[in-house]
């Protein structure tokens, strides 16, 4: 994906027969989702139509989209917007595509690994970092374990056991 673009949400399937899609929502909730004017799933842009919560995502409306059959040809792709359409950042804010290809590194400077994925669960950030030798580790996204730090983020030795 271009590094412009920054995902949203995937298609879960359709919902009912009109047209609507579901949406697995990866932003903070459906107020972030919307708060956009226009997606793009599938390198096509589409005017939003509608947006409500629908269970655990959300059911999207997208103008041009008023069948059953047509909202089943979205299903897994992705929701983007333009990174310039998103709000900026507070302090100490990131976003995850932000995070995602940082190496990360000990408190001395040593190399850890990079980090390959970050999910919340529920408790907080958690970042999934590759070592040199190919393994993977998960560890806490934040003070004690981990720390961003301009571009690279630095590990607490200890959280590596």
């Amino acid at each position: 994906m271009p590094a412009d673009r920054i995902t949203l949400a995937a298609v879960a399937g359709a919902h009912g027969v009109g047209g609507e899609v579901r949406l697995k929502l990866f932003a903070q909730g459906i107020e972030s989702v919307k708060q956009h004017k226009a997606v793009e799933i599938g390198g096509k842009s589409f005017a939003v139509a509608s947006i409500r919560e629908g269970g655990q995502g959300a059911i999207v409306r997208l103008e041009g989209v008023s069948s059953r059959d047509a909202a089943e040809s979205f299903c897994g792709q992705l929701v983007t917007v333009a990174r310039s359409a998103l709000p900026p950042l507070d302090e100490g804010e990131y976003y995850h595509a932000d995070v995602i290809g940082l190496d990360c590194v000990s408190l001395d400077g040593e190399p850890i690994g990079t980090i390959v994925a970050i999910d919340n669960y529920g408790a907080g950030d958690v970042i999934e970092i590759e070592r040199p030798n190919g393994r993977r580790i998960l560890l806490p996204f934040g003070l004690p374990a981990a720390d961003l730090r301009g571009d690279r983020v630095l590990i607490d030795p200890v959280f590596l056991v």
